[in-house]
């Protein structure tokens, strides 16, 4: 039986078809389950009586369970264990943020990328999401905010995973996100995050949709970022940046290069002039992150005026900069810290 959560209103056309169904009643459906969170097809009254018996009988519509949650003190920040049917399991985050409600999507269970300061990446990447599964990700939450008549207003590709390394399912899921009979968020209140992957940096610049696009550097020179994001052996840091620059140009959207800041490592006013040379002369902004410390590295975040020295020297060479706001290090908001805890504790790997 196809678990038809995550299929676009053309593809439940198809599926219709196949069936004798009318093809309007695709619409139907989809609304049902994408804008008004039905789990069952009972609950789809415009659907024929006949219809909502026969379905189940062919469809099944599956959502993702929440196994664990944890909330901030402040109130700010939930973030939330959930398992797919096959017993897989993600971290999503609610950031409740004064101009809206964000989500923090994990792309893929675990990741591979292998940076030393990530948390997601401990036990590598279990698989890909698929797009109905990174849906099931923000309507849970969606479904949640509306009892307080609230909803999700952006999305951050930030979670677990490598968005670019799961491409066609990451776009298939902005397109399904972005429709009029789903949630109907903006292109422009999306954010994709990457480590820098330049293959899927150039594809999606052609993709024509006008999401900013968020590049992770956190060292810059070759050296350093080796060490900190292996990726860079394959994808070299200036190649990285000139990828982004080109983005930058061919889309006339603005580049957000991540840096986060590691005491003694990669927080020193030589370089943040170095990181100022590296992003001269292009449209681009850097958004600092103090590392939220993780249990299982050895790292700390630098003392607040060495955070401001960093953002000071940024700001003489003319580059916007701005320090993130940090949310959730109370119950261990970095990537990967509560998923990690339950494979620890499950056994399960």
């Amino acid at each position: 039986m196809e678990n038809i959560f995550g299929l676009s209103v053309p593809e439940m056309e198809n599926r219709c078809a196949s069936l004798r169904i009318p093809a309007y009643r695709a619409r139907q459906i989809a609304e049902w389950m994408y804008k008004k969170g039905a789990d069952s097809f009972e609950a789809m009254t415009n659907l024929p009586k006949a219809l909502r018996a026969f379905l189940p009988s062919v469809f099944s519509i599956s959502w993702a369970e929440c196994v664990q949650r944890w909330d901030s003190v402040d109130g700010c920040t939930s973030k939330f264990l959930l398992r797919f049917e096959d017993g897989v399991t993600v971290e999503t985050v609610l950031m409740r943020q004064p101009y809206g409600n964000s989500v923090c999507v994990s792309t893929q269970a675990g990741c591979a990328m292998g940076c030393a300061f990530c948390a997601s990446t401990l036990h590598g990447v279990t698989r890909d999401l698929t797009a109905g599964e990174m849906l099931a990700e923000v309507l849970f939450i969606n479904e949640m905010l509306r009892g307080s008549d609230q909803r999700v207003d952006m999305l951050v590709l930030m979670g677990s995973g490598e968005p670019m390394m799961n491409y066609d399912n990451v776009l298939a899921f902005l397109r399904l996100i972005h429709a009029d009979y789903c949630l109907n968020i903006s292109y422009r209140n999306i954010t994709l995050s990457t480590s820098g992957i330049i293959p899927g940096i150039e594809r999606l610049k052609k993709e024509g949709l006008p999401v900013t696009l968020s590049i992770s550097l956190h060292a810059a020179n070759d050296v350093l970022r080796s060490e900190l994001m292996p990726i860079n052996r394959k994808y070299p840091l200036r190649e990285v940046v000139a990828a982004g620059k080109e983005y930058g140009e061919y889309t006339k959207r603005r580049v957000t290069y991540e840096y986060i800041l590691i005491n003694g490592v990669n927080d020193s006013k030589k370089d943040a002039g170095n990181l100022a040379n590296l992003l001269r002369g292009q449209l681009a902004s850097v958004n600092l992150i103090p590392i939220n410390p993780v249990r299982e590295r050895n790292w700390e975040r630098p003392p607040k005026d060495r955070i401001n020295q960093f953002l000071s020297v940024l700001e003489e060479f003319h580059i916007t900069a701005t320090v993130r706001r940090e949310m959730g290090a109370d119950i261990q908001a970095a990537c990967g810290q509560l998923r990690n805890q339950h494979l620890t504790e499950s056994g399960c790997f």
